[in-house]
């Protein structure tokens, strides 16, 4: 291989050169149109203008609430518990993490709700419980603690 043979593999769009001519389709007014703001130099219109129209999101109807101390949790029912879990070991963020229950994301907290059936003995720690899952829990032996 030569020098006078290599070649530029990344292909670069060429940059428009305007005001060159009525012949270049980008001469005189440089394919800006005639007058106005967007004709002058230095002009930039906010996102999602759109030329003085009634905006999109203003067209649109407002409905419902957005309550800003809502929280999400991540949900665990105790049957998820018991295929994952053996008898005395301690359930927790970590643990529940570590063994692929809880996602990456980080939510508001853990719950644990009552589906399923429970024959361990487990202690759970949790940010809050269902009545059921807390019952099955300590039916089984186990004990319940808050986060």
């Amino acid at each position: 291989m030569k020098l006078h043979e290599l070649r530029n593999v990344s292909k670069r769009k060429a940059r428009k050169r305007v005001g060159r001519g009525d012949s270049s389709d980008y001469g005189r007014t440089s394919g800006r149109g005639e007058k106005g703001a967007g004709a002058r130099s230095g002009y930039s219109h906010r996102a999602y203008f759109e030329g003085g129209q009634l905006p999109f999101f203003r067209r649109l109807p407002k409905r419902g609430f957005k309550n800003p101390n809502h929280r999400v949790y991540s949900v665990i029912n105790v049957g998820r518990l018991e295929e994952s879990f053996a008898a005395g070991e301690e359930v927790n963020k970590e643990t529940l993490r570590a063994k692929g229950l809880l996602g990456k994301k980080v939510l508001d907290g853990v719950k644990i709700l009552g589906d399923g059936d429970l024959t361990k003995a487990l202690t759970v720690t949790a940010d809050k419980f269902s009545e059921a899952a807390r019952a099955k829990i300590e039916g089984a032996g186990g004990e319940c603690q808050s986060a």
